[in-house]
């Protein structure tokens, strides 16, 4: 069981989702019957051990995720939703600096990944009582080569690689340093265990899952649309 006092779940949806070229942004599509970001909510919504959520949006986007998302569907953890910025890494900034003092682990999780089971939100908030950074993440399937000027320059060991997801679990004290750290040099990582990897801190890996897709492109969407009809299916069994 975990020991952290209060826990904190930071869901970042301030994508444009220009890829999808849907007139709202991705994570405001609907899947079903509900918008995308609202399935995702849910999770967390719904798993005991975190306390708050705070929902990173586009800026003029704020009021319509207020009514539309957390007002319509009755979600009562949420307690801030405040505005993103230019780059992801801009955008969990912004999530992090508007937590309490008293935050003890923070969970930083994609708006547009809405199939996360609560099962893995557990296990990376207890082994996060062990290890100060835990991320999921799942092996690589395909050959990975390496490319340059599109010719293979070499061919990269498969069983050492693996493809990063989020939910991903730190200690609060930890993830605001690396941030600091990365602020001050001016340096923008792909994700947020790279920052704290930068500190020479050690990050724990636990496997996730392959429907833990997180939505991109049209294709993703309808991907996201038949996974979500195979969990009604079950629901219905």
């Amino acid at each position: 069981m975990n020991s952290f006092r209060k826990n904190i779940c930071i869901i970042v949806a301030a994508g444009r989702g220009k890829r999808i070229n849907a007139g709202l942004p991705k994570q405001f599509l609907k899947i079903g019957d509900r918008p995308l970001l609202a399935y995702t909510i849910e999770r967390f919504e719904g798993c005991p051990q975190i306390a708050e959520i705070v929902l990173v949006v586009p800026e003029d986007y704020l009021s319509f995720c207020q009514q539309e998302i957390v007002d319509r569907y009755g979600f009562k953890k949420v307690r801030r939703i405040v505005a993103g910025g230019e780059h992801r890494q801009d955008s969990v900034w912004n999530g992090l600096k508007a937590l309490p003092p008293d935050t003890d682990l923070v969970v930083v999780h994609d708006g547009v990944r809405p199939f996360v089971s609560p099962e893995k939100i557990s296990e990376g908030i207890n082994l996060c009582v062990d290890f100060n950074a835990v991320i999921t993440a799942v092996p690589a399937k395909d050959t990975v080569k390496e490319v340059q000027e599109l010719k293979v320059v070499g061919t990269v060991d498969r069983q050492r690689l693996y493809l990063v997801q989020t939910p991903q679990f730190f200690d609060y004290q930890l993830l605001m340093k690396a941030y600091q750290k990365a602020n001050e040099e001016g340096k923008y990582y792909t994700d947020d265990s790279a920052l704290v990897e930068a500190l020479g801190e050690e990050v724990k890996v636990i496997e996730g899952s392959y429907d833990n897709i997180k939505v991109t492109t049209a294709e993703d969407l309808e991907f996201a649309k038949f996974l979500l009809s195979k969990v009604s299916q079950g629901n219905n069994t």
